[in-house]
């Protein structure tokens, strides 16, 4: 009997359990350790914080789920590992012996890296978990009571585009709706390069829709920044000029801020040496197995990936949702063999779709493989994005609510965005 630990249970750890636990033999156990016991769905929170959506909409109890899939579910946060010794220490000072263990911890958010950063202790708003979301929602009543200027986007070393992208346009359809949007200047300030770059290099065009969308919302951008502190109502960023030297110091006054922060690996995992890379994410080959501690398996945005290249100020490469449950399903099928007594052969495709609703609107691509080159670059925009992101929202909740295994992704996402016939597998 092997007994398999999965340590997080957010997009990655609960479909990981759930594919898992078809892969596994009848004698076969799986625990689920988590901080938090309900599963959110994350793409919607900027929905939330426009209170388009309630936190009841996108959150689902995983203990009844995973009691009728058999999975042994602890909602615990992990203290600490010992991968010598194959053990996790949970916060409640228990001890979880392990044969295998997958880490799909996510991130830890790095407020504290910049001076008045974050919605916790500091002056800007997030939308990276439910719980900011709902924070920022009461930021936006009192923006729309009283408005004034408005900073979108993320600081250096954010490895996630997509949402201060999305939050940017759907705050700015808010803005429209509730007919304040004339008093509201809006700018958006990145480390990426470029606008439309997310940490990719770009995909398709875009760089020329998003910057389209910005000059017909007219909304100003600042790329390659680096933000340095936050005041209670002053953002100050430097913008870098490609050989590093600081080209301008920009002083941003706000009435509200929403800036994705950067990320690092979670306290557990960090220093543990061969395991983790000096941020704290995961050292994963491409079977999604650490090299030094073979039994321990990475998937999700805690995994460690090089950056795409070089940039003035650091850009994190995103993990998607498609990426993500790619790494999910080969990790599975790589345990699924080594229980056996097999050697793992699976690899994720990882390659990305992203679906970026802007309210009324958005931009969808696909990129294959996510890192460029690329055998698929393409990408699109139209009021349908919305619809298909709406769509997906409904069919991953029920998902996670039933406890389904199935990929969707690869099985139906292309073809609901009509390029089907561009998916690919990863090599043999």
């Amino acid at each position: 009997m092997a007994h398999v630990v999965i340590a997080g249970a957010g997009l990655g750890g609960s479909i990981m359990a759930y594919e898992l636990k078809d892969q596994l033999r009848p004698e076969d156990r799986i625990t689920v350790v988590t901080r938090d016991p309900y599963y959110h769905f994350v793409p919607s929170n900027p929905w939330v914080a426009v209170d388009w959506r309630k936190r009841k909409d996108i959150t689902i109890d995983l203990a009844p789920v995973m009691a009728r899939k058999g999975i042994d579910f602890r909602p615990v946060a992990m203290e600490a590992l010992d991968p010598g010794a194959r053990r996790i220490t949970l916060a409640d000072g228990s001890a979880l012996d392990y044969d295998y263990l997958v880490l799909a911890t996510g991130p830890e958010l790095a407020f504290d890296e910049i001076e008045g950063f974050g919605p916790e202790t500091g002056h800007t708003q997030s939308v990276c978990h439910v719980d900011h979301a709902e924070k920022a929602q009461a930021a936006v009543e009192k923006l729309i009571a009283d408005p004034g200027p408005v900073v979108v986007g993320a600081v250096q070393g954010a490895s996630c585009f997509g949402p201060s992208y999305e939050f940017l346009f759907i705050l700015e359809t808010a803005l429209r709706r509730a007919k304040v949007r004339d008093r509201v200047p809006m700018t958006y300030i990145t480390p990426e390069p470029y606008v439309g770059h997310m940490g990719l290099d770009g995909v398709g065009d875009t760089r020329g829709l998003l910057e389209s969308e910005m000059r017909a919302r007219h909304i100003k951008w600042i790329t390659s920044s680096r933000v340095k502190k936050v005041t209670e109502d002053v953002i100050t960023a430097e913008e870098v000029a490609d050989d590093g030297s600081v080209k301008a110091t920009h002083e941003l006054p706000f009435s509200f801020a929403m800036m994705i922060p950067g990320f690092r690996g979670i306290k557990p995992l960090m220093g543990l040496e061969g395991l983790v890379n000096p941020r704290g994410f995961v050292i994963v080959d491409e079977h999604q197995r650490n090299p030094r501690y073979p039994e321990i398996f990475g998937i999700g945005v805690g995994v460690a990936i090089p950056p795409v290249g070089p940039t003035p100020v650091p850009c994190g490469v995103p993990k998607t949702g498609f990426m993500i449950e790619s790494m999910v399903t080969a990790t599975a099928r790589n345990i699924g063999a080594l229980v056996r007594g097999q050697e793992p052969k699976e690899r994720g495709t990882w390659n990305a779709v992203c679906l970026a609703d802007f309210g009324d609107g958005g931009v969808a691509f696909v990129a294959q493989p996510q890192i460029p080159p690329r055998n698929v670059n393409w990408s699109s925009e139209g009021k349908w994005v919305h619809v298909a992101k709406v769509g997906f929202e409904k069919y991953f909740m029920r998902k996670i609510g039933k406890g389904q295994s199935e990929p969707f992704y690869e099985g139906l996402a292309l073809k609901m965005l009509g390029i089907d016939k561009l998916k690919e597998t990863a090599p043999d």
